[in-house]
């Protein structure tokens, strides 16, 4: 089974295919469309069998993904001969009012996603709009929706919720649903063969543009620090965070400004942004080393977040066998790890200066005598939704946990 896996933007697509029929589990294809909607679009893909980069007009997302499946049957570097070998295209979907799981997208789907449209401002827009078009575009061609909320549904009640009314939380589904679920669930996978056994406790840290931590006890989550919406939690690059609602009324009162003036602020320019002006780890931590008194705040501000759920989740779990940290300054960061993990030998955990330093991608970073195992490594999200695809898929069902 060949799954399509896109990952969309307002103006852009990226795809990767995959071969599921293969053991192995190959990426037959990659490719990347941006500018969507302008007089001119670059158009990539990379095939094992070659690469093309062009530019031209892409109308919308329909024609990306009718471009892509002409690429993936080009006679000169296709990897299909037919484009009815793409079972399905899935995606890594993010948020829909009490909807969770893996679903086939139809009009209930689509609408229970636009009901959340405000929660996840950045993505259910543009994700609906591009599916509603590939619907009518490619009817035979089944959209499968892997929600980000799903891996955390086994998140025991008493921590999903908030101190509010009983139907606010069960009919409107206000709640902690919890995100990046193909992240932490593709770590609960990979840590469980680095080490080799599946009874495990970790912490997972999910630190990048937007960043979460998950504690995951026996490959299922328990905990996470994302809430209600991809806005809260840790400070992401520049959405807020955790923040007190009861500041609203005096921002509101001394801004003059509207409440959706001041949620715009709060989701596109607060965060690490917000406290010193960038929202790039690495030209923070530069400017950080310079002397910057705003930068070094914003980096104390981030891991003293990082901390404050890590030291929860580790009492959640009763301790753990290993932490694990992913995206892009999880993986790259070795500042950050340095930081967050300080002072924490008598909890047995460790880092090795060295391995912390520089070595692959994926490798652990702890001293050999530690309790507690670090590492490094990098989340196949793309493979998660591959996978839950194909397994709905061979269900016979429209949804699936």
């Amino acid at each position: 089974m060949k799954i399509l896996v896109a990952n969309l933007g307002s103006t852009s697509f990226k795809y990767r295919l995959f071969d599921l029929g293969d053991p192995a589990e190959p990426v037959l294809a990659r490719g990347a469309i941006d500018r969507i909607g302008s007089p001119s679009s670059k158009v990539v893909v990379k095939t094992a069998r070659g690469e093309s980069e062009t530019s031209k007009t892409v109308a919308d997302h329909g024609d990306a993904v009718q471009i892509c499946l002409d690429q993936l049957t080009d006679p000169e570097i296709g990897v299909l001969a037919d484009p009815s070998e793409v079972s399905a295209i899935g995606f890594k979907a993010v948020h829909a009012r009490n909807l969770t799981g893996v679903q086939i997208v139809d009009d209930e789907v689509l609408e229970a996603m636009e009901a959340f449209n405000d929660v996840a401002p950045a993505h259910n827009p543009p994700y609906v709009k591009a599916m509603r078009g590939l619907r009518e575009r490619f009817p035979g061609l089944p959209l499968v929706a892997a929600f980000e909320t799903g891996f955390h549904r086994t998140i025991p009640e008493a921590s999903q919720r908030y101190g509010i009314p009983e139907e606010w939380a069960t009919k409107l589904g206000v709640r902690k649903w919890g995100f990046h679920g193909a992240s932490h669930r593709y770590i609960s996978w990979r840590i469980a063969e680095l080490m080799g056994r599946k009874d495990l406790k970790v912490v997972s840290c999910h630190l990048g543009g937007s960043s979460s931590l998950a504690a995951i006890r026996d490959g299922a989550s328990i905990a996470c620090s994302l809430g209600m919406s991809p806005q809260t939690g840790l400070p992401h690059n520049n959405r807020v965070g955790d923040f007190d609602v009861f500041a609203l009324p005096v921002l509101l009162r001394e801004t003059g400004k509207s409440l959706e003036e001041v949620l715009d602020v709060l989701a596109n320019h607060s965060g690490l942004k917000g406290l010193c002006g960038a929202n790039d780890l690495r030209d923070i931590e530069t400017a950080a080393q310079a002397g910057d008194p705003r930068a070094k705040l914003a980096l104390d501000y981030f891991v003293a977040s990082i901390r404050h759920y890590l030291g929860a989740f580790l009492l959640e779990l009763g301790g753990a066998d290993a932490i694990v940290f992913t995206g892009g300054i999880g993986e790259n960061s070795s500042l950050i790890r340095e930081q967050t993990l300080r002072d924490l030998s008598w909890f047995g955990i460790e880092l090795d200066p060295a391995l912390n330093a520089s070595g692959p991608v994926e490798r652990r970073v702890s001293r050999e005598g530690s309790r507690v195992q670090v590492w490094t490594v990098p989340a196949n999200e793309e493979l998660v939704v591959a996978r839950q695809s194909q397994a709905l898929l061979q269900s016979g069902r429209k949804s699936s946990d």
